[in-house]
């Protein structure tokens, strides 16, 4: 459902759509659905959105927006991230509210993984 003036998608970039793909299947569980070899799109992952082909990266050193996911299981989100061929940009840390860490896509994109759970 789409709501007048409120945030309805977000696309981001990426240098191998497929690799990006293969990433975001591995790590959250996304599904994907292809428009051609330069463009790909997710729905129901809390926004919907997609990937177009660029070798351009999204960090928050180059001024971009930081996408932050929400875990119930910071620690256990990571080792996934970090399985699925991401890497961490900065361990995790307390913040108030709760925790985080940063991490990169394997094209280099920058998000963040918060949590309201203290060990």
């Amino acid at each position: 459902m789409t709501h007048h003036e409120k945030i309805s998608y977000v696309e981001f970039p990426s240098k191998n759509i497929a690799t990006t793909r293969t990433f975001f299947s591995a790590a959250f569980g996304w599904e994907f659905v292809d428009y051609g070899n330069e463009y790909t799109t997710f729905n129901n992952e809390g926004l919907n959105g997609g990937f177009y082909k660029t070798d351009s990266i999204a960090t928050v050193e180059n001024g971009s927006a930081l996408i932050v996911f929400y875990s119930r299981d910071l620690e256990q989100t990571q080792q996934k991230i970090e399985q699925a061929g991401g890497t961490i940009k900065r361990a995790i840390f307390p913040f108030p509210g709760g925790r985080r860490f940063h991490f990169c896509d394997p094209n280099g994109n920058e998000y963040a993984v918060w949590s309201d759970k203290y060990l």
